[in-house]
């Protein structure tokens, strides 16, 4: 039992240094997230963000998109990150208390199999004690040792002495039985004593099993709370560089959104101008035709930069679809634009007539090519452009407008509710 014992001891004195080391490194890790986060939807949550701040900085410098991508895909990132640290801490510390526990159990388990053992031994000794007795027994019987008892009472002088001698033979024969009745009561309890030991031993066995599993799996919450720590670092990291190179932009940003302005206010002086204009019928097409097979992916109005605290307007409702999908006329009438704008890049107007009192038109930008000319008469349906992503675009679709007396107005009230 020696070597077991050695072992034990190594075994008590690692477990306190390897649980001192998690403990402090537990508590030193950063505070959990006031709202605890779910990291299955922490990487749909960190995209939308990313793409909703391309969606506010459409106009902005592609270094400026870039950053404002990572910064709120970091920031969006961040509460399960912070959670996961805090998660670690706690699975650290659970960790750490249960190494305790096993090691405190198996330390009262090898205690009962000491004192089982001890118990063991003392059934042993007597045992063995009662079998040499027993022996003894055996060899005076195998020697001759009965047939002297019976020459005892047959040299009897008289009846009296013959009762005599038959009392001392019983005691003798009632000794030999004690003898061999406590050497079976011996062997019992060492039987007993045995399995005891045999049990205590396995229950010892399996405790030690049991906490030196407790001490990897505290080992390995350490290192998973200190990877934890590690992505939450990172993840400032990454923020504070973001934040800086969005604010290296200002100025460039600044100056296309006054340009953005410009753009906007020419597009709506050249389209207010047909008002001034004679002719035109009333609009009388209804509900306008989907322009391109998509799915929505901007909607219209006015939006904040929080980057660059300015306004702008988003004049329009964009629709994904890859490059090169076929735009339609949403109605037929006469392209009065068609060519390159600013920040719409290819940028088509097609003039509908007249609807509640104003020149009511539709217009497409972003193109990657351009099937129209200015002057031409199109009809409901009529391919007259390409999906593209010129001008301050972040990816493949088609920026739809309508616009009265030049005025956007949000697209969703004239096309079908199901966009389809």
């Amino acid at each position: 039992m020696e070597p077991s014992r050695r072992r034990h001891s190594r075994f008590t004195v690692a477990l306190a240094t390897c649980l001192s080391v998690l403990c402090t490194a537990g508590l030193a890790l950063a505070a959990p997230a006031s709202a605890a986060a779910d990291p299955k939807d922490d990487a749909k949550r960190a995209s939308r963000a990313a793409n909703r701040a391309e969606a506010i900085l459409e106009a902005a410098t592609v270094t400026a998109r870039s950053a404002a991508r990572r910064l709120e895909a970091v920031t969006a990132a961040l509460p399960a990150a912070r959670n996961k640290v805090a998660v670690s801490r706690g699975i650290v510390v659970a960790a750490a208390v249960e190494a305790v526990t096993a090691r405190r159990r198996a330390d009262i388990a090898r205690a009962g199999y000491g004192r089982a053992a001890a118990r063991f031994d003392q059934a042993q000794k007597r045992f063995e004690e009662a079998h040499e007795r027993v022996d003894e027994i055996a060899a005076a019987s195998y020697k001759g040792g009965n047939f002297a008892l019976i020459n005892v009472l047959v040299g009897a002088r008289g009846p009296q002495d013959a009762m005599d001698r038959l009392g001392l033979v019983d005691q003798v024969m009632q000794k030999q039985q004690e003898s061999v009745d406590a050497f079976l009561v011996a062997s019992r309890e060492a039987r007993i004593e045995q399995d005891r030991a045999g049990l205590a031993k396995r229950a010892a066995e399996d405790a030690e099993r049991k906490a030196a599993a407790q001490f990897v799996a505290a080992r390995v919450a350490q290192a998973t709370a200190k990877q934890a720590r590690a992505a939450v670092i990172r993840l400032a990291q990454s923020r504070r560089a973001a934040l800086i190179a969005a604010r290296s932009q200002r100025s460039a940003v600044l100056a296309r959104y006054e340009a953005a302005k410009a753009e906007e206010a020419r597009i709506q002086d050249a389209l207010r101008g047909l008002d001034s204009k004679t002719g035109g019928g009333p609009y009388l097409g209804g509900k306008l035709l989907m322009p391109v097979h998509g799915w929505k992916s901007s909607d219209f109005g006015t939006r904040y930069d929080p980057y660059y605290r300015v306004w702008q307007l988003h004049a329009g409702t964009d629709f994904a679809a890859g490059g090169g999908t076929p735009i339609h006329a949403a109605a037929s009438g006469r392209v009065v634009q068609a060519g390159w704008n600013g920040g719409y890049g290819n940028y088509t107007c097609v003039n509908h007539g007249r609807r509640d009192g104003r020149n009511f038109s539709t217009c497409y930008g972003h193109q990657s090519k351009i099937l129209v000319h200015v002057g031409e008469y199109v009809r409901r349906g009529e391919v007259i452009g390409r999906v593209g992503t010129t001008g301050a675009s972040t990816g493949f679709h088609l920026h739809f407008e309508t616009r009265f007396g030049g005025t956007p107005r949000n697209p969703l009230n004239y096309l079908p509710g199901c966009l389809c």
